[in-house]
């Protein structure tokens, strides 16, 4: 699968973030501050990985920034992205589960190495919910988004 990936800072996980998606047998396509031409700011790259996703280059994203709130609020606003901030196994297999959420957001000052390979086993393993209420939460998602302000 192609995925994303933007960071503002190779620090903390965004050192490894690639490898590790290389590693799980994914296509890194990189943003920010992993792309030497990219600029790196948060807003900037996150959004650049979200229009990767929405416009079909990429099937998911990992957005991160320091806090990983900047980088999940800029992907956010991209139509068509849900964007959720994990920093725990549980939270991401939810946010694919009930949410199907399309885009990870870390932190790169929290989240260990050991959380980052709990994170991505859990949201690489989930798959979103076929019940009836979460597609209609997820469908009314959309519904809001289209409406707009």
């Amino acid at each position: 699968m192609r995925i994303a990936v933007a960071a503002d800072e190779r620090t903390g996980v965004a050192r490894d973030l690639a490898e590790r998606l290389r590693e799980r047998g994914h296509e890194p396509v990189l943003h920010g501050a992993l792309d030497e031409e990219d600029r790196d700011d948060w807003a900037w790259c996150a959004e650049a990985a979200a229009r990767d996703v929405a416009e079909g280059r990429a099937e998911q994203a990992v957005v991160c920034c320091w806090t990983g709130t900047g980088a999940s609020i800029a992907a956010n606003k991209v139509a068509g992205i849900r964007a959720a901030l994990c920093a725990d196994a549980a939270t991401a297999e939810g946010a694919r589960r009930w949410n199907d959420a399309n885009v990870l957001a870390l932190s790169l000052r929290t989240t260990s190495d050991a959380q980052l390979a709990e994170i991505l086993d859990a949201w690489f393993a989930a798959a979103p919910s076929a019940e009836a209420d979460d597609v209609a939460n997820v469908e009314h998602l959309g519904d809001i988004e289209r409406r707009g302000s």
